[in-house]
């Protein structure tokens, strides 16, 4: 019987890998040109951790996290979000203390979920934090930094980005009272799942999917009678800043995001190109996670991207350039006892065209067979040698996209002819 991969734990195979490096390539440079630098930390930690940070009573604690304790009696969690693990490791390392911080990182995070498309139970994310900055200037230029990515990457007409205010933790708590008074009166009224959330996580109700739930909700109270003067100033010149920087948005009051470290801004970036998991980028601010994890006062704000998301939707959209799934530029065909010369050869074209992707035929064949090779390959151009072009230190170079007779070459001059002609594609 077959070993087989865990069910929503999936492979990523040669072919797919391609567009998933072109978007991580485009991510890091953006990051890099808002000079935010990358923090590596574990996929495993305390379980306690996450019941912290995320809250106790939401899901992903109670229901999705995969969660164990090894062979001293501990509780361990593998990662169903970073921010918690990032936030730790900061802590730790004392890299917040009296300081401001621009981090990114990116890795497999798990829950477990039913799977579905763009939900897996392994999953991807890249995450975007900002540390010791309390303005709204900080929430601006994430989201700022987001929209120059969807440019970026041609998707900037696919999605679109719904923002509003959690106010205070205080603010919450008292909304909270409010929404939970007046739900519990219609509790009959709602789906099950609000049901559910009621005694547990009552403001996920207002992003709610059930249509009549919704319309229970219209005369709800409203959270934003419940927020704060400064939380509202906070919001209004965040609100100000996108206007001057033309990044469109829409206010959400019914956004409230699903853990409970939020605070002041919450926003998601949509799109409608991939059904019910239309949300690709999400985040907020979280002033009082790193005091609640056990580290001094610091204020914080980020986000995270889902990759298996934006690769979806990238493959949906197809904007990704056809370059991107080409790896080899020069083929390299051995006819005859040259094996040796042909790995020698191509060893001096990787040292002295650096930028060219060559592959060396490996495991013999006939020449007719290593073209088709070759031409399989994707290569531009094949190069030929076989025993009298190896004993007459020649090549022969025979162009696969394009109607031009075949050339021969000095191998000695070969780099800096195939440096010029393979510019011209």
């Amino acid at each position: 019987m077959k070993i087989q991969s865990i069910r929503g734990m999936n492979d990523l195979l040669p072919e797919q890998s391609a567009t998933w490096q072109y978007l991580e390539r485009a991510i890091a440079d953006v990051l890099g040109r808002y000079a935010y630098r990358e923090i590596r930390f574990p996929v495993l930690e305390q379980t306690e951790l996450f019941k912290r940070a995320v809250g106790e009573v939401t899901d992903i604690v109670e229901k999705e996290m995969y969660s164990f304790d090894d062979r001293n009696g501990d509780s361990l969690s593998l990662r169903p979000e970073g921010t918690a693990g990032c936030v730790r490791a900061c802590t730790e390392n004392g890299l917040l203390h009296n300081q401001t911080q621009r981090l990114w990182y990116t890795g497999p995070m798990f829950r477990h979920e039913r799977p579905q498309k763009g939900r897996l139970r392994q999953f991807h994310q890249v995450g975007v934090e900002a540390f010791g900055l309390v303005g709204p200037d900080i929430d601006a230029e994430l989201l700022v930094l987001t929209a120059r990515l969807w440019k970026t990457l041609k998707i900037e007409n696919a999605v679109s980005l719904q923002i509003n205010s959690l106010g205070t933790s205080a603010d919450r708590a008292n909304y909270r009272s409010a929404l939970v008074e007046y739900l519990s009166a219609r509790q009959e009224q709602l789906d099950e799942d609000s049901q559910r959330r009621l005694s547990s996580n009552p403001m996920r109700i207002l992003d709610s999917k059930n249509a009549d739930t919704q319309a229970l909700l219209n005369d709800a109270p409203s959270l934003e009678d419940f927020i704060d003067e400064e939380s509202k100033k906070h919001f209004k010149q965040l609100c100000s800043m996108l206007d001057a920087a033309g990044v469109n948005y829409q206010i959400n009051p019914r956004l409230v995001r699903g853990l409970d470290y939020y605070s002041k801004t919450v926003f998601e970036w949509v799109t409608t190109h991939l059904g019910a998991q239309g949300t690709v980028c999400a985040g907020g601010r979280y002033d009082g996670l790193v005091e609640q994890l056990g580290g001094k006062p610091c204020p914080g704000v980020g986000f995270a991207m889902g990759v298996e998301r934006l690769v979806l939707l990238l493959d949906e959209l197809g904007v990704v350039p056809d370059s991107v799934g080409q790896i080899v530029d020069v083929y390299l065909v051995a006819v005859g006892d040259v094996d040796t010369q042909a790995l020698v050869l191509g060893e001096e074209l990787r040292s002295n065209c650096p930028t060219i992707r060559l592959q060396t035929n490996c495991g013999g064949g006939s020449f007719k067979s290593q073209i088709k090779k070759a031409d399989k390959s994707a290569a531009s151009i094949a190069l030929i040698l076989g025993e009298d072009e190896a004993a007459n230190k020649k090549i022969g170079v025979k162009f696969l996209r394009e109607d031009r007779p075949q050339e021969t070459v000095d191998q000695a001059e070969l780099a800096n002819y195939l440096t010029t002609i393979i510019t011209t594609y």
